[in-house]
């Protein structure tokens, strides 16, 4: 049993760290308010990060899943507000699935786009009846001539605005046989400048840098050659995406949880209270080593799963793998943020300690983004009770 990297994963995050800790951590505060910068996104392009899983042929890197995990916490933990994860997590688990169920012609229309930083790309999943149970969807995809016409309604959809602004879209799923029940979902690519698309902003409590929305589909019309894969496949495709993207989610909280344990243990090494440092009342100190040893032990469970999302990517086990680190890292991350609220007192609370942004952020996964909680506790106890 090895727990070391290879030489290639050690030096890629070596340098990811140097450019992130220089070219995004000092843009944290303004990502928050104000969005993720064109210009980075177009910069981080050169590293080739965005949608990096896609294969060599369209522009991608290929890269597995390991190390995009490593990329994910990387970029968690520059950006702990979430935004940039958010954006690169998307790119990465629904670039992987469009590489490896869309026609030819789809991928090379798409991909190299996302990769160079200029489209972004999505998926729209979620419905105002629900998000995780994804088979009662009530979007539906009718066929007419060469095309298919789409008429519903998406919510809580990440970067709505930037498909819009910068280009791009999302894979949509849609019923094509709504008899069929999730026999009968298909999946498309859905460019968000499509007519007959209405769109509007959400306004979230926390990842603010990055847009969340709603899409109104009213007889909007995609070419036949946008669906992805084959007709009525699309649930399968969505849970294999699903599966991968809980994978880089765990790391990216993994990473912010990082970050921020880090600014609070320096915060309690340097703070006194009564003549005393923080760090030396054992209240604190013990938490801090209860936290630090429930971050090593969440890091370590992703690991496995991105390891076996390598070598094993269908099979029940890394299904299971994947769902207990999307189980485990966002709660034990939102621990630590809180935990390092508490410590630093009112300037924790404060907008200038910049913890609050990534304890907004975090929070987003525990509700629901990529699997509610209880989901997730679903999916892991099927497999525990499987025959």
């Amino acid at each position: 049993m090895d727990f070391s990297f290879s030489e290639e994963e050690s030096l890629f995050r070596e340098n990811l760290r140097e450019f992130l800790q220089k070219e995004l951590r000092p843009l944290v505060g303004k990502i928050d308010r104000e969005g993720i910068p064109r210009e980075f996104v177009k910069k981080a392009s050169s590293l080739g990060i965005w949608a990096m899983t896609a294969s060599q042929d369209v522009g991608g890197q290929g890269a597995g899943f390991l190390l995009s995990t490593i990329a994910s916490e990387e970029i968690a933990r520059a950006d702990f507000s979430m935004a940039t994860a958010v954006y690169f997590l998307l790119e990465s688990g629904w670039g992987y699935v469009l590489d490896r169920y869309g026609s030819k012609s789809l991928r090379e229309a798409v991909l190299p786009k996302v990769i160079s930083g200029d489209w972004f790309l999505g998926v729209a999943s979620t419905e105002p009846t629900g998000g995780s149970d994804v088979a009662g969807i009530r979007t539906l995809a009718t066929r007419r001539d060469r095309k298919f016409v789409l008429n519903g309604q998406k919510i809580y959809i990440s970067g709505v605005l930037e498909a819009y602004n910068w280009g791009g879209g999302h894979l949509t799923l849609a019923k094509t046989n709504p008899e069929a029940g999730h026999r009968g979902i298909s999946m498309f690519f859905v460019p968000t400048s499509t007519q007959g698309i209405e769109i509007s902003k959400i306004e979230n409590m926390g990842r603010m840098g990055i847009s969340t929305g709603t899409m109104r589909y009213v007889n909007a019309e995609v070419p036949e050659g946008n669906l992805v894969g084959e007709l009525n496949r699309g649930f399968y495709y969505a849970m294999d995406g699903f599966n991968h993207a809980r994978v880089l989610v765990a790391g990216a909280c993994i990473g912010a949880a990082e970050a921020i344990l880090e600014m609070g243990l320096e915060y309690v090494k340097q703070r006194e209270v009564f003549s005393t440092k923080l760090k030396d009342f054992e209240a604190i100190a013990f938490e801090a080593a209860e936290l630090k040893t429930r971050l090593e032990m969440a890091k370590l469970l992703n690991y496995k799963a991105a390891w076996m999302m390598d070598r094993e990517p269908n099979s029940d086990e890394t299904a299971m793998l994947a769902a207990m680190s999307k189980l485990t890292a966002p709660q034990v991350a939102f621990d630590i943020a809180k935990s390092v609220m508490m410590w630093m007192g009112a300037y924790g609370y404060s907008k200038d300690a910049l913890v609050e942004m990534g304890f907004r952020g975090i929070v987003s996964y525990l509700v629901g983004a990529e699997g509610a909680m209880n989901v997730m506790k679903l999916i892991i106890s099927r497999r525990l009770f499987k025959d």
